[in-house]
């Protein structure tokens, strides 16, 4: 099969299309021919050495994938050769063949084509189990999103504002305000010209935040806890701007708030299948009838991953990079 591998760590002109052989499903997975992948920020990060697979993982790189289901390992149940599908992966993703646990496969939402459905795996399960299932974002709560309108942003204000939430987002140019409030969040904040502790505060009437996902790390920690309300939730998610500071724990004290940070990829298959069981269940609806639309940004062939990955580091794309195989 192809594969895109990089030729050592390093930019994106290491990554290279390439033959490997084909993965073979174990007991409980499953085997996709590959139709589409996506580009997360996670993937930069393993192009440059810094973010190793998790043990027993695929060293391919490529976190969620459209496809058809070619073989069942044993004692998999549920579901069909020939079945269209998307899945949560460990690595994998940018390749013709990938194999997944069974539990990670989910079927594609109705009336979402299979290219478009390589989008959806990892932005679901990163929203609905950061968003709902640890942070325990309830209707009527204020909701703070970064980056809104990247992959994960875009998803988590449709998501939100559909289950009842005010929902708040930060981005860094016209455009990207625009996206953002027109996918549903009541005010978009300009970070490159405006605070977004004194903007949201003010625009809560002092209350703040109850929840807010972060993809910036250190350099917003104090920020953010300032713009959590009462028994507030931080939840970070990303490290962009870095991974080191300090924490004042007063300032968590007086609200009684919480900082939490989690990834999806290192957890157990267990609780991924419970994850991907619940984004089937409860989001995949929403998608289905048109609640949530997937932002496409831009859609190149598996072969220039290099460039999907430049155009990622650059910050001016919106939405999701597609590959497709």
């Amino acid at each position: 099969m192809k594969a895109v591998l990089p030729t050592a760590p390093g930019g994106p002109e290491v990554l290279e299309l390439t033959d490997v052989p084909d993965p073979e499903p174990a007991d409980g997975e499953v085997l996709l021919d590959v139709v589409a992948t996506a580009v997360n920020r996670a993937d930069l990060h393993q192009r440059q050495g810094n973010y190793p697979p998790p043990p027993g993982a695929s060293e391919i790189i490529g976190l969620e994938c459209s496809g058809r289901v070619a073989a069942l390992g044993t004692s998999v149940e549920g579901l069909e050769v020939g079945q269209e599908v998307c899945a949560l992966l460990a690595g994998g993703g940018y390749a013709t063949r990938v194999a997944v646990p069974a539990g990670q496969v989910m079927p594609t939402p109705a009336g979402v084509d299979l290219v478009t459905a390589a989008g959806l795996p990892e932005v679901a399960a990163t929203v609905w189990s950061n968003v709902m299932m640890v942070a325990g974002l309830r209707a009527g709560d204020t909701f703070l999103v970064h980056g809104g309108a990247g992959g994960i942003g875009t998803f988590a204000i449709q998501l939100t504002a559909a289950l009842g939430a005010r929902v708040f987002a930060t981005a860094g140019s016209a455009e990207k305000l625009a996206l953002c409030t027109e996918l549903g969040a009541e005010l978009a904040i300009d970070y490159r010209q405006q605070d977004f502790v004194e903007v949201l505060r003010e625009a809560t009437d002092g209350h703040g935040a109850d929840v807010i996902l972060d993809n910036m790390g250190a350099s917003y920690l104090a920020r953010n806890i300032e713009t959590l309300a009462d028994e507030g939730r931080l939840v970070v998610i990303g490290f962009q701007g870095g991974t080191k500071a300090e924490l004042d724990i007063r300032a968590l004290w007086r609200r009684r708030a919480a900082v939490i940070s989690t990834n999806l990829r290192g957890r157990p298959v267990a609780e991924k299948a419970t994850i991907c069981a619940a984004v089937a269940e409860h989001v995949w609806p929403l998608v289905a009838d048109g609640t949530i639309r997937t932002v496409i940004g831009r859609t190149l062939p598996l072969g220039e991953a290099g460039e999907a990955h430049r155009l990622m580091e650059s910050g001016e794309s919106t939405g999701k990079i597609l590959l497709v195989a």
